[in-house]
């Protein structure tokens, strides 16, 4: 099978539908902070909009709709549709909500929908206390699982009064536990308050209270008016929501700017020829406040130089390590349990007589078996094995799931690698053999992966997201050693 120019292209994309599904979800299943919204909804119970804008154009946009439910209870409805333009090819993207609430935004229940081309997830969960309650289907298959909270989880709208009744001072912070739905995964986020500022919007200067909101070393910054209105959100990943009347927030730009040239990073220094080569040297320019832990296995960092060797997996008789549970665990999106994963993992790799060779078939089963094309989704095992398609992320939770199932400590990296005279956002997989780890890129069919992935985050999903933050901000220069 020859290698697609623009598989490593796409790979990033991934990123976007996380960080545009984290943008979401602070307008369902969220706050954590005790207090009564009751007044504000009743003032916020009619529909609202927001446009949804990459580089000044509107590609999408957001629908909220609150309604009363008896006496006791609301009804969020959240609908979110937008335009990528991936290729100059348009990929529509709809998500949609609907979450039951209690009087004090309690969340009960919800049923969440993501839809794109050769792509459909359906969540639906109820809560119990601080465990929410979930059924996952993608394609044919259906997952039931639980996650368990540090707190009760609390939902609100696109109005947050309830942060400005804080007495907030400028420079002070909230902790917030949250629900994703999209990652199937809670975590804590950090609102910071910093104060009153004017911004002109639309020809006009407002007057609103700045929130910077921290998660996963993603900043998200929010502005939001006297009453709790948010006015204006955006993301590092050039993700901006405006709050708009409805005819505004839905004249959408079915074709607007090509997204994947706006996040390649250029390599400066020299040229990229790794022939021969057993290791290199890369000069790194990280954006403020960046948390990466660039500095393990094949990687050592010293200031902003990170070197790189390159480790070749033992030639005979190598044995999977022993004592990583996490790395050969069955998730919602990597079913290493499933009885098809196991089937497939069998018939190929049986009757290997070491670990070494299982990876090998393995990995060969899954590039020469996968259709290299964009699927903007969460990837997960199943959905991949079904369907046959996908980039570098479907790629790499097929593998790890039939890795783990095989008896072989698997993970997933993130970072980037280089093609054609830039360096992309990329996934590939890392084995763990005699107390090593070794990288796996079956999207490009090398074992050892080359000297050109340099790694950022270790994990699913939920933890790729960090990504985000070196959009626009990451440098990497070369260094020649003569």
């Amino acid at each position: 099978m020859t290698f697609p120019k623009n598989t490593i292209r796409i790979a990033f994309i991934i990123i976007w539908v996380i960080l545009f599904g984290a943008l979401l979800k602070r307008d369902y299943f969220i706050k954590s902070i005790d207090v009564r919204e009751d007044q504000t909804i009743k003032r916020g119970r009619e529909e609202s909009f927001a446009g949804i804008y990459f580089q000044r154009e509107r590609i999408g946009f957001v629908k909220n709709r609150l309604t009363e439910s008896g006496t006791d209870e609301y009804i969020l409805y959240q609908d979110a549709f937008l335009y990528l333009n991936i290729l100059n090819e348009s990929h529509p993207v709809d998500m949609r909500v609907k979450a039951t609430l209690t009087r004090d935004m309690l969340l009960k229940d919800f049923v969440f929908h993501f839809t794109s081309p050769f792509y459909k997830m359906n969540a639906e969960g109820y809560v119990e206390g601080q465990v929410v309650n979930f059924t996952l289907t993608t394609g044919k298959e259906t997952i039931s699982d639980t996650i368990r909270l540090k707190k009760q989880p609390f939902l609100s709208t696109n109005r947050r009064s309830y942060l400005l009744k804080q007495g907030l001072q400028p420079g002070d912070k909230l902790k917030v536990p949250y629900f994703d739905p999209i990652s199937l995964s809670g975590k804590d986020t950090v609102m910071e308050y910093k104060g009153q500022e004017k911004i002109l919007l639309n020809k006009r200067v407002y007057n609103l209270h700045h929130f910077v909101e921290t998660f996963s070393g993603i900043k998200i910054n929010s502005w939001l008016d006297d009453e709790g209105k948010v006015v204006k959100e955006e993301s590092p990943a050039g993700f901006v929501f405006i709050a708009e009347p409805e005819f505004k927030a839905k004249d959408l730009k079915v074709m607007g700017k090509e997204i994947l040239s706006s996040v390649s990073i250029p390599l400066t220094g020299g040229s990229m020829d790794l022939t021969g080569r057993t290791s290199i040297r890369y000069k790194l320019t990280l954006p403020e406040g960046a948390d990466f832990d660039l500095d393990k296995d094949r990687q050592s960092l010293e200031g902003d130089i990170l070197t790189l060797q390159q480790r070749y997996p033992p030639e005979t008789n190598a044995a999977a390590c022993n004592g990583f549970p996490d790395e050969l665990a069955s998730t919602p999106y990597i079913q290493t349990k499933n009885q098809r994963i196991t089937d497939l993992a069998q018939a190929e790799a049986g009757e290997e007589t070491n670990d070494l060779n299982r990876i090998k078939v393995l990995a060969e089963w899954v590039f020469e078996n996968l259709e290299k094309r964009p699927v903007l989704g969460i990837p997960d095992a199943l959905t991949t094995l079904s369907t046959r398609m996908g980039d570098c992320n479907e790629h790499a939770a097929l593998f790890a799931a039939l890795a783990r199932n095989a008896g072989i400590p698997t993970r997933i990296a993130s970072g980037v690698t280089f093609f054609e005279g830039a360096f992309y956002y990329h996934a590939w997989n890392e084995v763990c053999l005699d107390d090593s780890w070794y990288s796996v890129d079956t999207t490009k069919n090398q074992f050892p992966a080359d000297l050109s992935h340099i790694k950022f985050v270790e994990g699913e999903t939920d933890k790729q997201v960090k990504i985000a933050a070196l959009l626009g901000k990451l440098k990497i220069e070369i260094i020649n050693d003569n």
